[in-house]
């Protein structure tokens, strides 16, 4: 059996990769912080920006697991874009929260993921959710794009550790490309002023150039089955397959 862990699970990408994983006849374990109701998973109610909680929330969801799984993923999924803002005109307390669910969370959790496994030697995997965002720099996004290139390179790192592990865990940071989510309802909200390149994702939603969150899943669970994680990973962008 094989078993996921998916954070972000109520909506978008998330809930479409529960959707489309569960059908298939995998175990899911779905993380979020608003219920979400889907056949066949097992969802625990979690805020990710509630650090202090982050460890007994992995291994809960580990636990929640069968006795035959033959291997673990996890998919660190849940995010935000917000504050939108230069810098010098954002809120504090916007930025931490960002810093929190974006970074810290993910983090956390795959430090307790890679614990609580670490004995387990079937296939373990994990796959950070992250974005063009951390790769380029974009006026108005500075809490995003950094958040998203520390989790490119806390991805680096692991990789790097894992070659000596005696059950190694295969990791990779994935971008998934521009997608028609709620992030991208909040990114159009904003203002000019906050968000230099307002009208160039407006555009991306009138000419239809967003992917869907269905696409999507089904892209990134095809390079799940596909790809070597070794060597493609540990930095990818979806658009490239």
């Amino acid at each position: 059996m094989n078993v996921y862990i998916i954070t972000g699970v109520s909506k978008g990408i998330g809930f479409e990769l529960a959707k489309q994983l569960s059908e298939a006849g995998q175990f899911i374990v779905g993380i979020a912080r608003t219920e979400c109701e889907l056949d066949g998973m097992t969802f625990i109610l979690g805020d990710l920006s509630e650090t202090e909680q982050l460890e007994t929330l992995m291994i809960e969801a580990i636990e929640a697991a069968p006795q035959d799984a033959s291997s673990f993923t996890l998919i660190n999924n849940a995010g935000m874009v917000e504050p939108i803002g230069l810098i010098g005109s954002v809120s504090a307390e916007e930025m931490t929260k960002a810093i929190a669910v974006n970074l810290t969370a993910p983090m956390i959790i795959s430090n307790a993921f890679i614990s609580k496994l670490k004995n387990f030697d079937g296939s373990k995997r994990i796959v950070n959710i992250s974005s063009g965002a951390g790769r380029n720099a974009y006026e108005g996004w500075g809490t995003y794009c950094t958040t998203k290139a520390g989790l490119d390179h806390f991805s680096r790192v692991i990789a790097l550790e894992q070659v000596s592990a005696e059950h190694p865990v295969e990791i990779v940071s994935i971008a998934p490309g521009i997608i028609d989510t709620g992030m991208q309802e909040t990114i159009r909200g904003s203002k000019e002023e906050a968000f230099p390149l307002l009208e160039r994702f407006i555009d991306y939603k009138e000419k239809g150039l967003l992917s869907s969150a269905e696409q999507t899943a089904q892209k990134l669970i095809s390079f799940l089955k596909n790809e070597d994680f070794k060597e493609e990973g540990p930095i990818v962008d979806i658009r490239n397959f």
